[in-house]
């Protein structure tokens, strides 16, 4: 890090902004799954700037694609017909699996959330919404509003009305002992209980995974059972795929098949990785939903020419790839390895999560008590280690997370996780 840039990053910018480590890096260039930071030095990305180099860092072929659409036209706002913003529509409609899709592009996750939860509370014609406890949904002021973690929630003002449902953290809270039929059960009586207290809200928005919250999940299944109740009383379920989408979890394309018996969610939000670091994010509806408003609106900076010409050549390197068969096998790897090393050191309570979305929960050793500070103290031991990895959880911020690219290879695989196992005994 160059003093000069974090004294001028701490002139400028808000105190709120978070950097990573007591001296916090600057990443100047990146290739395939390695980083340089401004002094030359290697790492190996376990992070993917927040899960978004989903493919890897450079990748010639949308770079390539970048070049050539801003040699065209970088930008011309939704007010003209846009050739590659339609490709890359009819491309996730396709893949998301909702009859008669329609697709709208925003520039993050936070307003693909924003934008869902404009159109289930028009759509339903109610303030209400249901979110789980521990979720992140982004930071503008109505997706703070559903957000179930204290650590990002700067404010308890919102425009709608949030109730949390029990389901998204396996094991703590209350049904943490009960086997996971007994859990979903437990989980689906509370919120048919919580129903029979208020008036029919617009909408449950969940995440498959829990991002910020530290990779938690709910047992397989539990979402198809909510949605039964949703269904019967015409409540949507709007699942956020900001960080669980285009196969991650390697087991599924999308987080919430592990709980689509019951047919897919109304609407689906994705970002992060589908750009590889450029701004795209978006919403999938079914058009009776998108269709719903009954006002003008454009989007003056989302689905431009330049974003989803570098959306489109990821998305095709992805698939023909097969990148999510890779987060399975080489996700599966790095997990097992992962619980072996944690077997042996006392601090780590559970190792969870699946395909390349890992977390590590750290502990006060014997205890159920978060350990923030040795989470931190990992943190820079990774780093000198030469592995960037996040940290996140709804307690304290305990969890590590790891979520590399998803071209990762068995060696990477192997040379991180003995990083991070060095990092882990010395706390």
């Amino acid at each position: 890090m160059t003093p000069d840039l974090f004294g001028r990053h701490r002139a400028v910018l808000p105190d709120w902004l978070a950097l990573y480590y007591e001296d916090p890096l600057e990443i100047t260039h990146g290739e395939g799954r390695h980083v340089w930071d401004a002094a030359g030095n290697r790492y190996l990305d376990f992070f993917g700037g927040i899960l978004t180099t989903m493919t890897a860092h450079a990748l010639p072929e949308v770079a390539k694609a970048v070049g050539e659409q801003a040699g065209r036209i970088l930008h011309s706002s939704t007010l003209y017909l846009n050739r590659p913003m339609v490709e890359l529509a009819e491309r996730v409609a396709c893949l998301s699996g909702i009859p008669d899709a329609r697709v709208f592009f925003t520039t993050s996750g936070t307003e693909a959330n924003d934008t869902a939860l404009l159109l289930a509370t028009a759509y339903r014609r109610s303030n209400t919404i249901l979110a789980m406890r521990n979720s992140y949904h982004g930071r503008s002021f109505s997706a703070v509003g559903v957000t179930g973690n204290r650590g990002w929630s700067p404010t308890s003002l919102s425009p709608l009305q949030t109730l949390y449902v029990h389901g998204g953290v396996r094991t703590r809270g209350p049904y943490a002992h009960l086997d996971d039929r007994e859990f979903t059960d437990a989980c689906v009586d509370d919120l048919k209980d919580l129903l029979g207290h208020t008036r029919a809200p617009a909408a449950l928005i969940a995440e498959p995974v829990q991002g910020v919250g530290g990779f938690t999940s709910p047992p397989d299944g539990l979402y198809a059972a909510f949605r039964e109740v949703l269904h019967e009383r015409d409540i949507l379920w709007i699942a956020d795929e900001v960080q669980t989408g285009w196969g991650r979890t390697g087991e599924h394309f999308w987080g919430w098949q592990a709980h689509g018996q019951n047919g897919p969610p109304d609407i689906v939000t994705f970002a992060k990785g589908i750009g590889n670091g450029m701004s795209v994010g978006g919403v999938v509806a079914r058009a009776e939903i998108m269709n719903c408003l009954d006002s003008n609106s454009i989007s003056t900076f989302g689905g431009t020419q330049v974003t989803m010409a570098a959306g489109l050549a990821n998305l095709a390197y992805l698939l023909e790839h097969d990148l999510q068969g890779n987060a399975r096998r080489v996700g599966g790897l790095l997990l097992e390895r992962l619980r072996a090393v944690a077997a042996r050191v006392p601090h780590v309570r559970e190792v969870r999560g699946r395909g390349l979305m890992i977390g590590v929960e750290l502990t006060r050793p014997g205890t159920d008590e978060a350990a923030p500070e040795a989470a931190s103290a990992v943190l820079e031991e990774a780093r000198a280690g030469g592995l960037l990895i996040g940290k996140g959880g709804g307690h304290d911020t305990s969890a590590l997370r790891i979520a590399p690219p998803m071209s990762l290879t068995v060696a990477e695989a192997e040379e991180g996780a003995a990083i991070l196992e060095r990092a882990l005994r010395s706390v």
